[in-house]
């Protein structure tokens, strides 16, 4: 077994949390999951199958995971992140059990590959594989940043290197629990836009650099398209994404695929940004009070996502 414990968050994830810990057992037994009081059977598959379970009230991704760190009862040298919609593949757990002892003492986060699976399909094309994400990091050495939307894991110290295998996002839910996942999503993704002019929790991020880790260069380039004019950016991602990027030749589910995540959300994201305008204009405290108001999102600086 390797020295890691791997940390999930869950809320009713019984579809999924009896494969993602399945595919943990080969490198780990030790799993600690910080549960947001689920309703489905999701607490007792993941103890019946010697996972950790504590149970804390929701209030932000980076709020709950951050938790989760400071909380594992596991005193391993790594910890690992993992959703529960996630799985391992064989290979990577190999790789995990044969080179994490191996590493030297500068190396403090490892990169993984993560392959999407749509309607079962792998989604290879349109810069959706592979996505490097930052995975497994030495403990006290990294926590989640707290962002209003994709949060990312940051290392304090040390050097970052990549491993070889990937581990794969299969959601078996349906489309309509997707598009809502995503509507929700939304509000968040306008936030972080807007948060790229207005500063409003004034926290500490993952520095954007165009040639830097996989984190840095999604920063940077959502600094860029925050730049381009609403409800045109959409159709140019898009368009990116499909055509130049060949996001055709995933087929008929890559195109649902392609267009809902890469057009369709993203037109939805200017659209809300469109109402925040109408009603809020430019000002900075008018915009905080209508997320206030409307949402109920406190945007402050002493309210922290």
């Amino acid at each position: 077994m390797a020295d890691v414990s791997v940390i999930i968050l869950t809320h009713n994830e019984e579809k999924h949390i009896a494969r993602c810990l399945q595919s943990l057992h080969p490198f780990t037994d030790k799993v600690f999951i910080v549960d947001s009081f689920s309703t489905d059977r999701t607490v007792e598959i993941a103890r019946s199958l010697g996972a950790v379970v504590v149970q804390n009230p929701w209030v932000n991704y980076a709020m709950q995971f951050n938790y989760g760190i400071d909380n594992t009862p596991f005193k391993t040298t790594w910890l690992m992140r993992m959703d529960a919609d996630e799985y391992v593949l064989p290979e990577l757990a190999a790789e995990i059990n044969q080179r994490l002892a191996t590493l030297s003492h500068d190396v403090s986060g490892i990169y993984v590959k993560r392959r999407v699976l749509f309607f079962d399909k792998w989604i290879r094309h349109g810069a959706y594989y592979p996505i490097w994400l930052l995975r497994l990091w030495r403990r006290q050495q990294g926590i989640c940043e707290e962002t209003w939307m994709d949060e990312h894991i940051k290392l304090s110290q040390g050097k970052s290197i990549q491993f070889q295998h990937d581990l794969v996002d299969h959601n078996l839910n349906n489309l309509t629990w997707w598009t809502q996942k995503h509507n929700n999503y939304a509000i968040r993704e306008v936030i972080d836009l807007l948060n790229i002019k207005y500063n409003f929790d004034k926290t500490q991020r993952v520095e954007p650099k165009l040639f830097g880790s996989q984190e840095q260069r999604v920063r940077y380039l959502k600094i860029q398209y925050a730049s381009l004019p609403l409800f045109t950016r959409p159709f140019l991602y898009f368009f990116y994404r499909y055509f130049v990027r060949l996001g055709f030749l995933d087929g008929r589910r890559g195109l649902v695929w392609h267009f809902l995540q890469g057009l369709w959300y993203r037109f939805l994201v200017d659209a809300k940004m469109f109402e925040v305008y109408f009603h809020a204009g430019r000002d900075k405290q008018a915009i905080i009070e209508f997320f206030r108001t409307h949402y109920g999102k406190d945007l402050s600086p002493n309210n922290r996502p």
